[in-house]
């Protein structure tokens, strides 16, 4: 066994990685378009840190993120807080991940793999995630949601709750999610302060081998949030959901029934995007908005010059849909990268041999039978 010092490195890429990298082709790009030559990262970090006007347009202008309505400037001025970035500018991230969606065969490709614990490994095509978020943004303006309106998920980690998200924003909606494996509790102290007009719900989820119902948990949030008008439930065990007067209750098939072009509202750079939250561990749950605009060019640049990410590759973050790694993994699809989701506990039936592992396979394993556990 090889034992490491301190300070030692684990890997180092080779001259071929390096001068392929995704960064290496940001740092020719600036040489060739700008004039401004890096004889290495750290020297091209300090210059994004000390430049951070020029650097920030260059990420923009690299990536062709493009504006309904051009900015009047940069930034305005450099305070925290207060500053204000792409002042003017319009855009929405649903147009940045659409622009990968190509023409002909093309749409075939797959934006999304997915699998689950009993759930065998699957491809949502770039073609079939564009109609079922214009479908669902559809349905959502059928509903009375527009621009600025909260619509909230309590979604497991998997297409549904992607397609929930790109149609909320698509529309100029505002997002926020938490995963079913939370209490009813921790939810309602979460969406109870930003006062969702829908919610998007499973009505149960899977992990370690176990089903776990959660319609009671799901007619407790439509209960403690006067501010709901409709409820869209994604189905795993079918139980029925109790509801209170005045919330109309819809079917995920049915909301993915309309066949219609995706329309999308441009917003200002700075709209809410999302509302993600803090641990709640002093305190209440404190929200913690984020931009379009921002959003999109700080995860091409994470996705792009960090992960080495690009439209040939495919993307895995383990995670539940009530993290924030979350939301990094769909910034995938801002590259053109396939993103694979994995529901369920990534060691179930073992390690050797599970649904994740199979997943980054791309092919099922076969596990022998094992033995019921007692139950206490």
């Amino acid at each position: 066994m090889t034992t490491l010092a301190e300070g030692q490195p684990m890997w180092t890429p080779s001259d071929a990685f390096r001068d392929g990298s995704q960064l290496a082709q940001f740092m020719r790009w600036l040489q060739r378009e700008r004039g401004l030559a890096f004889s290495d990262y750290a020297s091209l970090w300090q210059w994004s840190v000390t430049e951070i006007e020029t650097f920030w347009d260059a990420v923009r202008t690299y990536f062709d993120v493009r504006f309904d309505t051009p900015a009047q400037r940069v930034l305005d001025r450099r305070v925290m807080p207060g500053a204000r970035w792409f002042e003017g500018a319009s855009l929405n991230y649903v147009q940045q991940v659409f622009r990968h969606t190509g023409t002909g065969p093309a749409r075939q490709r797959a934006a999304i793999r997915h699998a689950g614990e009993n759930l065998p490994l699957q491809d949502v095509s770039w073609d079939t995630l564009e109609a079922q978020v214009a479908s669902l943004a559809h349905a959502l303006r059928q509903m009375g949601v527009g621009r600025g309106d909260r619509v909230a998920g309590y979604l497991p980690n998997i297409p549904a709750t992607i397609v929930a998200f790109l149609a909320t924003a698509s529309i100029g909606a505002v997002w926020s999610g938490c995963a079913p494996d939370m209490g009813q509790v921790a939810v309602i102290d979460r969406f109870r302060q930003i006062e969702p007009k829908v919610l998007v719900a499973v009505d149960g989820y899977r992990y370690g081998g176990k089903d776990y119902d959660r319609a009671p948990v799901v007619a407790d949030l439509v209960a403690a949030l006067p501010s709901l008008t409709d409820l869209i439930i994604v189905p795993h065990t079918g139980n029925d959901v109790t509801t209170r007067d005045g919330v109309h209750v819809h079917v995920w098939q049915d909301v993915l029934a309309h066949h219609v072009p995706l329309a999308i509202e441009s917003v200002p750079f700075d709209h809410p995007l999302w509302i993600v939250y803090s641990s709640g561990t002093t305190g209440m749950p404190k929200p913690i908005v984020h931009g379009h605009g921002g959003i999109v060019i700080e995860q091409l640049k994470l996705m792009a010059f960090h992960n080495n990410l690009g439209p040939d590759d495919v993307f895995h973050w383990y995670s539940s849909s009530g993290w924030i790694m979350w939301n990094a993994q769909v910034a995938g699809l801002l590259l053109g990268t396939t993103i694979a989701l994995y529901d369920g506990n990534p060691a179930w039936p073992d390690a050797a041999c599970s649904g994740a592992s199979s997943m980054m396979r791309g092919s099922r394993c076969s596990a022998p039978a094992r033995p019921s556990s007692p139950t206490a």
